[in-house]
């Protein structure tokens, strides 16, 4: 198995070295050359024994060029620190299954992949005796994974971007009150589409880049994608044991802002997944909406909203998904980042449009809707929903309003993170696991900087520098 870049510049590439390039030197996103076709009976069968064994036979078909017993090692080990022994429960509330993704360390979906790149990233990193620097953005919930997926390893330091203000209190303080040696938080004041630029920016810088050996674990990085494939299909068995037949007109629905967890959903559809559609579920940063219902992708200012994981505008992954869309045709898609950068929009031809649209479907929820979906799912089920999980269930509950189709919406996050949110809707706050209730009396630490790519270049250079010299 090979990787390439969307932009035409990287061909050829490993899986270690994909992992380890994140984004693309020419500034694209990495994909595999040929996508490989899933073998549903069998891996079904090992979906049945577990989902650490459903999920080394997936990887085995990315990772070729990691040894096999060493691959089942870092499967086994990337799912210890979960709270549930099967990672990804499924329950059925009032007609919808909703199934849990959040019983990692940080109750977050970004668990499920970052352990996993974590370990990946140890591993690579002792055997080429080589250092890394990881380089993120995070709107809430990737920053606080990834922290809990290096923190302490060796050969690795860790920086992550968060608008400052602009995470949930839970957020923000399990990010800032780890203590360790290797994590740095930087609360940049802007939005998260600022980080997320900054981020970009250090990573096209070649010669920073290399010289500090930058490393990414947002979703930009291809293993990040693969680990989120695997509940696709999890999930998918579980409901067709529980449900025969019922994989036929099965739909997903999918809380993101990233795009990035509805694409492992886009490829393992393209794997041979008999996913009916996949469900695009956004609050008020409604532009993947506008481009799925209408063809509209233009960047508009970013609205707050209780699920502030979605308060995105421009969605890092929907390039490996235009790429697919324009046949895997890189000058084509080249003009189209180019326009996008030029103007803050694409043009879709009703073609187009309607190519997307045999694949996905979209909601958007407002904040009152979002609060009014928390409180009716739990009069009608007494289920507490996070704020993201409940634009997925609206979107799912208007769909299933008008079609015969079985809705599974992917609980991205404990409601325990966004306890306001909660309060406002149904009167009490969820209860708090006990990985939460400690957060408040530790420690706070972050390093607040300015909306400027050049002071966080220099903040992370001196920081680098320093640590050389004690070192030394």
């Amino acid at each position: 198995m090979k990787y390439k870049s969307t932009r035409g510049g990287v061909e050829g590439i490993s899986f270690k070295d994909a992992v380890m390039m994140g984004l693309a030197e020419d500034g694209g996103l990495l994909v595999p050359e040929n996508l490989p076709a899933a073998d549903i009976g069998y891996l079904h069968s090992c979906a049945c024994k577990s989902y650490e064994s459903l999920a080394f036979e997936i990887f085995k078909l990315f990772a070729d060029d990691i040894e096999e017993k060493t691959l089942w090692e870092i499967v086994k080990e990337s799912y210890t620190n979960f709270d549930s022994g099967e990672i990804v429960p499924v329950v059925h509330k009032d007609g919808i299954y909703v199934a849990e993704l959040f019983h990692g360390p940080t109750y977050a979906f970004k668990d499920i992949a970052l352990q996993f790149l974590g370990n990946l990233f140890e591993h690579i990193l002792k055997e080429r005796s080589e250092k890394m620097n990881i380089l993120g953005a995070t709107s809430g919930d990737t920053g606080s994974a990834a922290i809990y997926g290096v923190k302490g390893k060796d050969n690795i330091n860790i920086f992550i971007l968060h608008p400052s203000g602009k995470v949930s209190p839970v957020q923000e303080l399990q990010m800032t009150t780890v203590k360790s040696e290797n994590v740095f938080n930087i609360a940049v004041k802007g939005s998260f589409d600022d980080c997320q630029a900054i981020v970009k920016n250090l990573f096209s810088d070649l010669e920073f880049k290399s010289k500090y050996n930058l490393g990414a674990v947002n979703s930009i990085n291809w293993a990040r994608i693969l680990a989120q494939i695997v509940y696709y299909f999890y999930i998918y068995f579980r409901i067709c044991d529980e449900k025969p037949n019922g994989g036929n007109n099965l739909r997903f629905a999918v809380p993101t802002g990233n795009f990035g967890n509805i694409l492992a959903g886009f490829y393992a559809r393209r794997m041979g997944l008999p996913i009916d559609k996949l469900v695009l579920a956004t609050n008020e940063n409604n532009i993947l909406h506008r481009m799925i219902s209408h063809g509209d992708y233009s960047v508009k200012d970013v609205v707050q909203t209780y699920s502030p994981s979605m308060d995105i505008q421009l969605s890092s992954n929907l390039e490996r998904y235009l790429y697919y869309l324009y046949k895997e045709d890189s000058e084509t898609l080249n003009k189209k980042m180019k326009e996008l950068n030029d103007e803050r929009r694409i043009h879709f031809t009703e073609e187009e449009v309607n190519k997307i649209r045999n694949v996905f479907l979209s909601q958007e929820s407002s904040n009152e809707e979002t609060l009014s979906t928390i409180r009716n799912f739990y009069n009608s089920t007494q289920y507490i929903l996070d704020p993201h999980t409940a634009c997925g269930v609206k979107a799912a509950e208007n769909f299933m309003a008008i079609d015969n189709c079985i809705y599974v919406c992917l609980a991205t996050a404990h409601p325990a993170k966004f306890p306001e949110a909660v309060y406002k809707a149904i009167g009490k706050y969820p209860e708090r696991p006990e990985g939460i209730c400690k957060l408040n009396d530790l420690e706070k630490q972050s390093y607040v900087l300015n909306n400027n790519t050049d002071e966080v270049k220099y903040f992370i250079k001196n920081i680098l520098e320093e640590g050389d010299k004690n070192a030394g």
